[in-house]
């Protein structure tokens, strides 16, 4: 009989058992009838579990995450979706993990419930409870007059004295591995407030904890810092041409000449003539100076190519096209099938934009990122677009054109094509025109956007720097040294 033809040899058959090693232990009866009465093996196999159990066996110098901040969730919401002009910015729970969260549904606020709870302020601490569990943030600029989802536990400190360690100690791994363990569900994984309630935490004697709340308010100052800057230079472009007038709509329908189906790249899909993007090209071509192609103003565009992933541990950190446009994003995959002059391929450089070619058209795909030192070192996935700007032109500023989200991306994001999963080549984005202002301008935008680069990657780096030194004391506090911690 005829074999189908596979991507991969077929395993060879084990005729001797053991076939594999079941991962099993042994509990105690009565610890099955405790608390959730949890009878899934998985969650007493798991590490966090016996961090918890460690945790819960200290008398002194401990106690509850609900003795340190209210855990709460807003009831399941049922909004009412209208159109942008009517409705109230959403973010779902994934999109507050986004560098630049942009809405795609916006609900009727007449029609929401509980809308006071559906908010957020900055600073708010946010954790995931479905999907992706356990994954903390703070609440900031982006998220400012938007409905939140209820898929995100809200966490507030019961004393101000308290919010940074109680941060600190939902991203430290203690943390995560703990509320990892406490999750349930086959398919969804979810999390309760009780769960993180019940969550036994380290009280750190209060010079400590001030310290953790001083870290905690730089990392949010950073984080604003950054979006104001971003947003600020973004105005200060879009003020660059006065005849820009509103915006056509390519809901209202439109025409094109049936000349220019067939000019160029001979494209049919009506994504690629809307007319918001010419009104834009006409508008840099009146008011700017002059305009230059992409292809004028850089060393290289470019798509490394496919490689084949094998990941494990001492591999080299691996980068996907939706880690880098998230905040400090969870690096979870070490490449070890790629050596290191193959490496080379996929390395960026700062200054670099980093462009996502391959994804949905309403979400990551034509979306733009400043590279700063944080990318280098690191291996990017080939499904990132690599542009390179020559002398001619800062790399701040070709971000703030080409990162714009009006007057931007749409010029980038309408060359993408296919229909399952779209792309964009780059020879196509090689044609976008760049429109060249005064040299002081140009070097103003470009600074802006570098300095948010900058505040974007310290904030970062200061709140892994807390998880781990979050993850340090928890160690000390296990091991048995409680000089820095409540005795009491």
């Amino acid at each position: 009989m005829a074999l189908r033809a596979r991507l991969s040899p077929p395993k060879e058959e084990q005729s001797e058992w053991p076939w594999h090693t079941a991962k099993w232990t042994a509990v105690s009866a009565s610890m099955l009838s405790m608390g959730d009465r949890r009878m899934e093996a998985e969650n007493y196999l798991a590490g966090g579990y016996g961090i918890r159990l460690a945790l819960d066996a200290k008398v002194k110098g401990r106690t509850t995450l609900e003795k340190l901040a209210r855990v709460w969730q807003p009831s399941r919401l049922k909004g009412i979706q209208v159109s942008p002009e009517y409705g109230t910015p959403f973010l779902a729970a994934t999109q507050v993990f986004d560098l630049r969260p942009a809405p795609r549904k916006f609900l009727s606020l007449e029609r929401t419930d509980s809308v006071a709870d559906r908010m957020v302020s900055p600073g708010q601490i946010l954790v995931t409870c479905s999907g992706s569990v356990g994954r903390a943030t703070l609440a900031h600029l982006p998220h400012k007059d938007k409905l939140i989802s209820h898929d995100l536990l809200r966490v507030t400190p019961t004393e101000d004295r308290y919010w940074g360690w109680v941060y600190a100690f939902l991203r430290s791994k203690q943390g995560r591995a703990m509320m990892g363990a406490a999750q349930y569900g086959h398919i969804i994984k979810h999390l309760e407030v009780g769960h993180l309630n019940s969550l036994p935490t380290p009280l750190p004697r209060d010079e400590i904890l001030e310290k953790f709340s001083a870290k905690v308010q730089k990392v949010l100052e950073l984080r604003v810092e950054a979006a104001q800057k971003a947003e600020a230079a973004e105005e200060r472009f879009e003020r660059c041409f006065p005849s820009l007038g509103p915006l056509p709509s390519p809901s209202n329908g439109f025409e094109v000449k049936a000349s220019s189906l067939f000019a160029g790249r001979r494209r049919l899909e009506a994504s690629c003539f809307v007319p918001a993007v010419d009104t834009v090209i006409n508008a840099f071509a009146k008011d700017a100076r002059r305009l230059d192609l992409l292809s004028e103003v850089t060393e290289r565009v470019f798509v490394p190519g496919r490689f084949k992933h094998v990941y494990g541990d001492g591999g080299m950190p691996y980068l996907d096209s939706a880690d880098i446009l998230e905040v400090n994003p969870d690096i979870t995959k070490y490449v070890l099938s790629l050596s290191p002059e193959e490496q080379a391929e996929y390395h960026v450089e700062p200054g670099w934009l980093l462009m996502p070619c391959s994804g949905q058209v309403y979400g990551n795909v034509g979306h733009t990122v400043l590279a700063t030192e944080w990318y280098v070192g690191k291996v990017l996935t080939n499904h990132i677009m690599r542009i390179v700007p020559n002398s001619n032109i800062r790399g701040g500023y070709l971000q703030c054109v080409l990162g714009h989200p009006r007057l931007g991306r749409p010029r980038v994001v309408r060359f993408a094509f296919g229909s399952s999963v779209p792309e964009i080549a780059a020879g196509d984005v090689l044609t976008t025109p760049i429109p060249r202002l005064s040299p002081g301008v140009e070097a103003e935008l470009a600074q802006l956007m570098d300095d948010s680069a900058r505040a974007r990657d310290a904030a970062d780096e200061l709140e892994q720097a807390l998880g781990e030194e979050a993850e340090v004391l928890i160690d000390a506090f296990l091991a048995g040294d409680a000089s820095t911690f409540v005795t009491r």
